[in-house]
Parts: C-alpha cells; structure tokens; sequence
C-alpha cells in the first residue's frame, strides 16, 4: 500500500545510493555539504513517515516492515562510508572505530531478535532510551559528513566523535535490554 508515509520511507531508501555518491570522493567538499544536506532532508522523512502514519491513522505492515530497514541501511551505509572514507576530517579511524563497530554489531543483533521474537508473536517497544540512541547516532553520522564539507572547523568532527561515543554507550545499554526481553523467550 504506497500511501505518504510509505513513500517517504522508501524515498529513503532509494536516496542512500546518491548519498554514497555525494560522499565517496573525499576532497569534494560540496559533496560533502550536499550529502549533508540530503542526509538531514533523510531524517527529517524518517520523522514525518511515522508521524503521519499514526496522525492519519494509515500504520501499515509494509511501513512498520520497511523503517526500521531504511534506517538499518542508512546507519550501515554511512558508517562504512565515514571509517573507508581518506577524507580526514571526516573519518573514523583508530579508537573510533570501536563505537562504529558496536553500533553495526548492535544494529545486526537487534534485527535478528526482533526476527525471531516476531516468531513468537513477541513484540519489544522502542525505549525512550533507544530512541535517545538514535538521536546522538544520527546526530553523530550528521556531524561527520558535515565536517567533510567543513574541514577547517575542527570542532564539528568533535561534535560527531563525541556523539559517536554517546551513541554506542546508550547502544550497549539498549542492546542488552532487548537481548535480556529475548532470553526471556528462548529455550
């Protein structure tokens, strides 16, 4: 059923492979800028599908299916972006990688449990906590790709390493919430 919500979700998906574009050669920086402008315009829809689907009371299967994959794919997409990335003010590097690596492995574990939760007509609520995640995740991934289009303002790559490391903080804490939900449920 393609109604709004549902398209702006998928518009979401389709826009990672320009956003890949934008950022894949690493002195351009109005790439950067407009790949920065187009991940904002990214979360903005990411808001506004699930907002008018509960306004307009149009919550569908393919809607509560497709989200949670277009973020998956956005995170995943970025993330390997800004660590394979040469650009150094936006790159993830050294020490850094380890809060990249836990939000990817996190991200994985979390679809397989709600899979096999999904199984057993167990549904896991989003926590106000995980959704505190999101926000420092996608503000850190935001920073990032705005500090390759900014390279001289080194403050905004701080910005983004620290929200980076907010974000896999609240990502372990959420992550064993949701697998202590799951163990529950398992033999």
């Amino acid at each position: 059923m393609l109604t709004l919500p549902n398209i702006l979700t998928l518009s979401r998906i389709f826009a990672v492979p320009l956003l890949v574009a934008l950022l894949w050669y690493p002195g351009w920086e109005p790439g950067w800028l407009a790949g920065f402008a187009l991940y904002c315009l990214m979360g903005i829809t990411d808001y506004f599908d699930g907002y008018l689907a509960r306004a307009q009371g149009t919550v569908s299967k393919l809607g509560v299916f497709l989200d949670p994959i277009a973020d998956k794919i956005l995170v995943a997409a970025v993330i390997l972006l800004l660590v394979g990335t040469r650009h150094e003010a936006a790159s993830i590097q050294g020490l850094h990688l380890i809060p990249a690596l836990v939000i990817l492995l996190r991200e994985i574990a979390v679809s397989g449990l709600r899979e096999f939760l999904a199984g057993l007509s167990v549904s896991v609520p989003v926590s106000r906590l995980a959704k505190w995640k999101t926000t420092f995740q996608m503000v850190a991934l935001g920073a990032l790709i705005l500090a390759g289009g900014l390279p001289a303002y080194l403050f905004v790559k701080l910005v983004g390493l620290v929200s980076l490391w907010a974000a896999a903080v609240l990502t372990v804490i959420t992550g064993w919430d949701y697998l202590r939900v799951g163990l529950k449920h398992m033999d």
